[in-house]
């Protein structure tokens, strides 16, 4: 087991990576890809599996091969927290390989109040040195507050997600508004944090709502799931998603990172990204 840089920890502690940043880096790019390292054991290229580990070397070849092409990095935490402690290892190595040339979120949906809540921040933004958390509102105004009290750290609040149990719940009339209970949402989250420290995720799958969702909140990023693997439409969520900063961040997670089985997975995820950047950046020029 290697130890971590400690000189890489504090370097990445100081280059967060604010708003203005990381349209820069959107406009520079003509990308607003977001890449979903969610390395599943199972699904590695065979002859990876005789490294010391792994998935960290599955990672590194990914983030290798993706970068010229995306502006963001989203490890789910359930990926690594499944391999034990290793795991955790492997999500810190993952990290501090991507550096601060990209935007890096915590994909971990925490959401918890009090002491519990400043610490979930305190892991993913000091100790993990991460940009951005997903978190759940479900708890209310405090369960937001921790990931939105540190200059340039952002929580990316889950609102209309893209999964098909999302209308179980999200789709649901609040009775005293008539608004959904995904609208109320971005109505009140809104309140508690500014576009420079609160993002929505908004699935591709539901291309219909991103005209409402622009109109409650037009200024704030929205990261976009749903894209690739769970069929979501890139041209229609471009169209009526974006606004002048690009204010997307769409995530492909499935399709690039298994867009090849063989020795050759790297080229091919480079090619699925690269596909992928060649459509945004028609929205971008």
């Amino acid at each position: 087991m290697n130890p971590l840089s400690p000189q890489l920890a504090v370097i990445r502690y100081i280059c967060v990576m604010k708003r203005n940043e990381l349209i820069h880096n959107i406009q520079q790019k003509k990308s607003m890809l977001c890449v979903g390292l969610d390395p599943e054991l199972r699904l590695l290229p065979a002859h990876l599996l005789e490294a010391d580990d792994p998935v960290f070397e599955f990672n590194k070849q990914i983030i290798d091969a993706t970068k010229p092409y995306c502006v963001a990095y989203k490890p789910n935490l359930a990926f690594y927290e499944a391999l034990g402690p290793n795991g955790w290892i492997t999500f810190q190595k993952t990290v501090e390989y991507i550096g601060s040339s990209h935007f890096i979120i915590a994909d971990a949906k925490r959401g918890d109040i009090g002491n519990t809540g400043r610490l979930y921040a305190e892991t993913f933004f000091n100790r993990y040195h991460c940009d951005a958390v997903t978190v759940a509102p479900y708890m209310g105004e405090d369960s937001v507050a921790p990931f939105i009290s540190e200059e340039g750290k952002w929580a990316i609040v889950l609102a209309l997600t893209s999964n098909q149990g999302s209308s179980n719940f999200q789709k649901l009339s609040v009775e005293t508004s008539g608004l959904t209970i995904w609208e109320t949402v971005l109505m009140a989250v809104q309140q508690w944090g500014t576009p420079d420290q609160v993002m929505f995720v908004v699935g591709a799958t539901h291309p219909e709502a991103f005209i409402k969702v622009r109109s409650i909140v037009p200024d704030h990023f929205l990261l976009v799931p749903g894209v690739g693997a769970q069929g979501g439409d890139l041209d229609a969520i471009c169209r009526v998603g974006m606004n002048r900063d690009g204010g997307l961040l769409i995530n492909a997670s499935r399709s690039i990172l298994y867009a090849g089985k063989n020795s050759d997975f790297a080229e091919k995820s480079a090619e699925e990204a690269r596909r992928l950047q060649q459509q945004m950046a028609i929205y971008l020029s």
